[in-house]
This record gives structure tokens, sequence and C-alpha cells, in this order.
């Protein structure tokens, strides 16, 4: 019974070519077309049909911000050491490696330097793909960092938040992070430095209830979900159906929790707008000596 044995799988017809389509086409979770990645990639990842934003990681975020995708890093010789030897399913240690192997960083954050519509300006851009963009005490210290050379040199911040939130494999010392940003904000508000804050799918958690919501102004891209606990955790606490749409952008702004949603193709140009009225009526105040840590 040979001939009702299948010997091989393949098909190999003659004279048809192959061509291979893996990785070529996209589908959007939103409208459930198929798009073209290129197109996809030409649109700025926002797809053609129905707008969604799809997520993009952190150096294509700073290409599009940058003039001339240009742009100088620092701070980024930092890593983690793991300091409570975490083990769930597998070791901390392990998950930092992998992380750091697929995205190239040292950590779940970019800080990096350079000029938008030719303002000198720095930039924190956040990576989701870095263990879902969690902030431990390297994020927090490199945020630090971009802050204060922000308030040494006077020049505008943006961070480019995009996290699960604090990173729950360093404990307390991720949590720390929180009031560590904050004050550090504070000091660049004094000195009236600006910062704007955006917000991209998804802004969770401690980032959220930090640094995330505490810019001069607060924007966010169309459909992003934000928030501080997840969706079923809030209905079993409060016994009670969540409205559509909540804790994306667009119900945040009704709700008077965002300044504006702004769709990724005019995020640069409205950046630059705002930073250009804030100029115009914050001029910053001279840095007192000792106020920024070397």
């Amino acid at each position: 019974m040979t001939w009702f044995k299948r010997q091989s799988g393949y098909l190999d017809p003659s004279g048809e070519k192959k061509v291979r389509t893996e990785g070529l086409w996209v589908k959007c979770d939103n409208c459930r077309q198929i798009i073209w990645k290129k197109d996809l990639e030409e649109n700025l990842n926002v797809c053609p049909k129905c707008g969604r934003h799809f997520r993009v990681d952190a150096h294509t975020r700073l290409t599009q911000l940058f003039d001339d995708a240009q742009y100088e890093r620092f701070s980024d010789k930092l890593v983690s050491t793991d300091p409570l030897k975490f083990l769930d399913l597998k070791p901390y240690s392990e998950r930092l490696q992998r992380a750091q192997q697929e995205t190239g960083l040292n950590d779940a954050v970019i800080n990096a330097r350079g000029k938008l519509n030719a303002r000198p300006i720095i930039i924190s851009a956040m990576e989701y793909n870095f263990i879902g963009g969690s902030m431990g005490a390297v994020v927090g210290e490199m945020i630090t960092r971009a802050i204060e050379l922000a308030l040494e040199s006077g020049e505008p911040l943006v961070i480019v938040s995009a996290s699960g939130g604090a990173r729950m494999m360093e404990g307390v010392l991720s949590l720390m992070q929180l009031a560590k940003i904050a004050a550090a904000l504070a000091r660049l508000d004094e000195a009236r430095v600006p910062y704007i804050s955006v917000l991209t799918d998804p802004t969770t958690g401690g980032v959220t209830a930090s640094f995330a919501m505490l810019g001069d102004l607060n924007i966010a891209e169309p459909g992003a979900l934000i928030g501080f606990a997840g969706p079923r955790v809030i209905e079993q606490t409060i016994r009670q159906k969540l409205p559509a749409g909540f804790q994306r952008s667009e119900f945040l702004l009704e709700h008077g929790m965002l300044d504006a949603v702004v769709h990724r193709r005019e995020l640069k140009p409205y950046i630059a707008r705002a930073l250009d009225f804030m100029a115009a009526s914050r001029s910053p105040k001279p840095i007192e000596a000792g106020l920024v840590s070397n």
C-alpha cells in the first residue's frame, strides 16, 4: 500500500517561478485590510485605509522627528545589574540579554540630541520591544540625564512614551524612578525650559503615573491606549461596565486628560509650532550653580 503513503508534501511544477511573499504584507487589526508593507512604511506606519497608527520602534520615531533623520545619542552605555536576581519563568538576566540582542539597545529608551525644524532639541524615545518598554533603574536614570541636559543647555525636551509601566523585576528600585523623574521635571519647570510629552500606544502603569502626564503639553497619537491599570482590573474594582473607547486617547482628550490628539503625519510640525509659542511666552531662567549634577 505504498501508493497510499505521501512520500513528500513538496510540489514543484516545472517552469513555474517561485515568489516569496512572507513579510511583504501586513494585516490591519482595525479594518482587517491587507496592506503592502512598503506602502505602510511610506505612510509613516499608519494604515492608509482607516488611519490606524501602528506601533513603531524608537529608532523610527527619532528619524521621523529629527531633521534629516540626524541625531546624536547620549547616555546609552548604562546596563541593568539585575539587583534582585529576579526569577520567574526565566531569570531576569536572560530576559535582559535576549531583549538587548533583539533590539540592539541596552535598555528600553534612547536619548538623542538633534534639531527639529532647525531648533536644537532633546528627545527621549521609549522602545516597547524591550521588555514591554518597562521602566527600570536604567530607564529612570537615562530619562533623568536627558532632563538634566535640557536643564543645563536650555534646549526643549520631548519624551515619547511607549511602555507597560514600571519593571516588576526590579521591585521598589523601579518605583523609585517615578519620584526621581518627577523631581527632575520640577526643576526643569522652575527653569522655564519647555517639556512636551508624547503618549503613544501603549502608555500605561508607572510611566503614565509619572512623567508621561507631567508635560507642559501632553499630546497623544490617535487610538493610543493610555491608562494606569488595565480595563479588566478597573471593572473588577468598581464593579461597573466601562464605556466604549475607555482609556483611548480620544476618550482622554474629551475628559480633559490630554491637550491634543495629533496624527503622526502632523506630529513634527505640531511640536514645532508649540515650541515656537512656548519660546515666545517663556524665557529660560539662568541656571543656578550646582543645580545640575555632572
